[in-house]
């Protein structure tokens, strides 16, 4: 039995060609192997794998068998035990077709991908795990596989793994100025939120949000701000600000805070904006707390007569210090007060003479330079704006709502 045949009924039995090289053409089956493969093929043809895999078995039991025809029993099998879902036997016999020299590359590669699917359709997540990360040593990088490999580590939910995995996937699609696969996005988002990394899971989100924008993904990645511990005091207005241009503020009590964080960080004009914003959506001014919101906004209006007084002294003393991060607020003061011109060249001065965290700096500059009407500057700005302690992710959410 010449080997074209048997080329021919495994070709139809496989997922893939089972071809050898051309240097072993001329090998040839003995005659009860031969006869065996053929009964395996008919009853595979009809779907009965029990016989089939009998007649593998009657195969590989005659006695003195060529190197050939041990290779071509693998094969048969490989093909049988697959489609049988025996992820047993056909991994063992990939394993068998993988050592020999008559496999090419080419075959080898897919034998090693089909290990690892089958285990993952199996359920056998931890074997998959292993047959993956084999393929993709082996064989290279491959985005189906990777995905595969992240669901394997997910569905056992060991999410530590996952994160492992798609974390550098993800930086490299984006480096490479493509879309994450959503799915990936979803999982690592998942997994970051299952351990309570909610650094990693807002950066999921802004991508989920950025590329695949569904109302959905801007309530968990909002949320996920205002869970992360990791959001330094200096953000905290920041986040506020962002979840009320995404409609995300609906009570007096983010108002007054809102206000509070903006008195406190010696911007009185910004913190009044806000008030009004409170009031012109009815939820300012209302209730029993309304006597007290009327003060507020009473003080924050005389501390913006003062500090308009103030600012030209202000200026002065900020220009003397040796870091900028005075004469920052001092710039954005300017801009809110209306002179955004002169406000934004001092806070573009204040970061060149440096700030303690030229990335929320950098953040300030491009909303100020919102605030300014200039959107294609803010956007720019915004876009330059790294790091991992939210400054990157607020400037991520604010280029998408200017986008």
């Amino acid at each position: 039995m010449t080997m074209r045949f048997v080329r021919g009924l495994l070709c139809s039995a496989t997922v893939f060609s089972l071809a050898v090289p051309a240097a072993y053409a001329a090998d040839t089956l003995g005659q009860p192997v031969g006869a065996a493969l053929q009964q395996a093929q008919s009853a595979l043809a009809a779907h009965n794998y029990t016989k089939a895999l009998a007649a593998v078995n009657e195969a590989d039991s005659v006695a003195g068998k060529s190197a050939y025809e041990d290779y071509t029993i693998a094969q048969m099998r490989a093909a049988v035990a697959s489609q049988a879902g025996d992820v047993a036997q056909a991994t063992a016999a990939y394993e068998k077709l993988i050592a020999s020299p008559r496999t090419p590359r080419n075959l080898k590669n897919q034998m090693l991908m089909s290990e690892g699917t089958m285990a993952y359709n199996a359920k056998d997540y931890p074997k998959a795990v292993l047959a993956i990360q084999r393929y993709l040593k082996d064989v290279g990088p491959n985005p189906q596989m990777e995905t595969l490999l992240a669901q394997s580590y997910y569905l056992q939910k060991d999410y530590a793994g996952t994160v492992r995995v798609l974390t550098p996937i993800v930086a490299r699609t984006v480096k490479a100025g493509q879309k994450p696969v959503e799915s990936q996005l979803q999982m690592l988002a998942a997994s970051a939120t299952a351990l309570k990394d909610s650094t990693t899971a807002t950066h999921a989100y802004v991508l989920l949000a950025s590329d695949y924008p569904k109302k959905e993904y801007w309530a968990l990645l909002l949320h996920e701000l205002v869970v992360n511990t990791k959001i330094p005091p200096a953000l905290q207005l920041d986040v506020y600000r962002i979840r009320l241009a995404a409609g995300d503020i609906s009570t007096a009590r983010d108002f007054m805070e809102m206000t509070e964080i903006a008195m406190q960080g010696h911007m009185p004009q910004l913190a009044l904006d806000l008030m009004d914003q409170g009031y012109k959506q009815g939820i300012l001014g209302q209730g029993a707390e309304a006597p007290r919101q009327a003060r507020l906004k009473a003080l924050v209006e005389k501390t913006i007569a003062d500090k308009k007084a103030s600012i030209a002294e202000d200026e002065k003393a900020a220009l003397a210090q040796t870091s900028g991060n005075a004469l920052l607020n001092v710039g954005y003061n300017y801009v809110t007060f209306g002179q955004a011109d002169k406000g934004l060249a001092l806070m573009e001065q204040a970061i060149a003479k440096g700030v303690t965290d030229p990335n929320i700096a950098r953040l300030h500059l491009g909303l100020a330079q919102m605030q300014a009407g200039n959107k294609a500057a803010a956007i720019q700005t915004l876009k330059s704006v790294a790091g991992n302690n939210g400054a990157y992710d607020i400037a991520q959410l604010w280029v998408l709502k200017l986008g």
